[in-house]
């Protein structure tokens, strides 16, 4: 139906005063899903154990503050003073079970006050919902990736340390060792360190912890493991190899002259696809045991290269072309191995949301096991909003050369925005507590399939 111009726009001059009023409005109605989400894998049950070991004589208790770091981070938040901006929401009230939010110098203390048992705890729990979901997906092959990731503060905290900060220089910082899972997109574990080690710092026996823990649950399942150069080390690949694990690794040029010779003195490359090529042998390093299958990959670029020429000494050079090494002891044809290993890069899609999102690279107060904590609360913000995906979605994609996510997930950020940020009014028509948002179809669709799906699934 076409209108006028007079029936379409009008001009508005005058500013409405403001008034602020106690009408129980939220600007979260949406966690109501997360509300009935936490309560169906009896989230707060399972964090008080974590917490049990504690003296409890405060008010407000550990489970009640780490609750509400993690909706603090979901609800967009960055710094703890930010809780000011949600303290009167009864929608946060609800889904914390508390009257009146604490404040920052509350939520401050205890986070020093919280002690190492509690981190290794609630470690153990983030691993526990990972292998439910694991279990209950009835997967053949799990893949586990590895890698660091820096986490820089402008301020002194505890065990923090100057390192390799390429974006930072000088800055203080933590370096954390992660393990995610492909599958799921999920954060397996950490392991914290300060930021002037280097990756391979403690990586083995974390490495061996994760591993063993993935075997104690899922006996029958193929594991599968992927690094990059910094993980590159005889006890480590031995270690995977003598466990049955697979893996891919990527080799440094700069530690083995021999591979820039035998790289140079390729003339026959097997062909991949259009822009890669590669050949593959068995070797190995001269201090090393055994031989492993080695795979050189050439892949063909449309960029000038621009690195410093002395390090030519050890990497090939040739324009047009960049080169990489994989070490591997999976019985797949190169193809599917290079395929494999470039799956790699989702991992960096998880350090990305993490740290625009879930804000892993903030460091909130100067104590080490507050800080642990506060990472803590962004895995467990990040790990249950996929969890929640998972839970009422059905899977987008089977197992693929690349080892994919199986669902496809929304961002953090998207998932925010149009479900979480709703705009709501708490009511009590005849005594009946009731939510009342706007009346937009998608929402209301969204929530019922949402809170529909959270139910059978309970």
């Amino acid at each position: 139906m076409k209108c006028s111009r007079s029936q379409a726009r009008c001009k508005y001059h005058k500013i409405p005063e403001l008034k602020f009023e106690d009408q129980s409005l939220t600007s979260f109605a949406g966690l109501v899903a997360f509300q009935v989400f936490f309560s169906a894998i009896g989230l707060k049950g399972r964090l008080a154990a974590c917490f049990q070991h504690l003296r409890n004589s405060r008010i407000y208790g550990h489970v009640t503050i780490f609750l509400q770091l993690v909706l603090h981070i979901l609800l967009g938040y960055r710094e703890l003073r930010d809780s000011c901006y949600y303290e009167d929401d009864p929608v946060v009230k609800r889904v914390l079970g508390v009257k009146r939010l604490p404040d920052v110098a509350t939520i401050s203390r205890a986070l020093k006050n919280a002690d190492p048992k509690s981190v290794e705890k609630l470690r153990r729990l983030l691993r526990a919902m990972i292998f439910d979901r694991l279990k209950a997906l009835g997967l053949f092959r799990v893949t586990l990736d590895f890698d660091g990731s820096v986490q820089s503060t402008g301020r002194f905290a505890e065990g923090t340390a100057v390192g390799y900060n390429k974006k930072k220089k000088g800055a203080r910082s933590y370096y954390p060792l992660f393990c995610t899972i492909a599958q799921t997109g999920q954060v397996l574990d950490f392991l914290h360190r300060s930021g002037n080690v280097h990756d391979s710092r403690g990586a083995r026996a974390f490495i061996l912890d994760c591993l063993q823990a993935v075997r104690e649950v899922l006996p029958q399942v193929q594991i599968e493991v992927r690094m990059d150069s910094a993980f590159f080390s005889d006890p480590i690949v031995s270690a995977l190899h003598e466990r049955g694990i697979e893996f891919s690794v990527s080799v440094p040029f700069e530690r083995f002259a021999e591979l820039k010779r035998r790289i140079e003195g390729r003339r026959r490359w097997r062909r991949l696809n259009a822009d890669v090529s590669y050949f593959e042998t068995r070797w190995k390093p001269k201090k090393w045991n055994d031989r492993f299958r080695f795979v050189f990959v050439r892949s063909q670029v449309k960029r000038q290269c621009k690195e410093p020429v002395q390090l030519d000494l050890f990497i090939p050079h040739e324009y047009g072309y960049d080169f990489k090494v994989l070490v591997s002891n999976k019985p797949v044809k190169g193809k599917a191995l290079v395929a494999f290993h470039e799956g790699r890069g989702s991992q960096e899609g998880i350090f990305s949301e993490l740290k625009s999102q879930c804000h892993m690279g903030y460091v909130p107060v100067r104590t080490l096991i507050g800080n642990q904590l506060y990472l803590l609360a962004g895995l467990f913000a990040h790990n249950l909003t996929r969890e929640l995906q998972m839970a009422t979605t059905p899977k987008s994609r089977s197992t693929t050369p690349k080892r994919a996510a199986l669902w496809v997930f929304e961002k953090l950020d998207t998932f925010r925005n149009t479900l979480i940020q709703r705009a709501g009014r708490l009511t009590r028509p005849q005594g009946k507590l009731t939510l009342t948002m706007s009346a937009s179809q998608a929402i209301a669709n969204r929530l019922r399939q949402l809170l529909a799906a959270l139910r059978e699934a309970a």
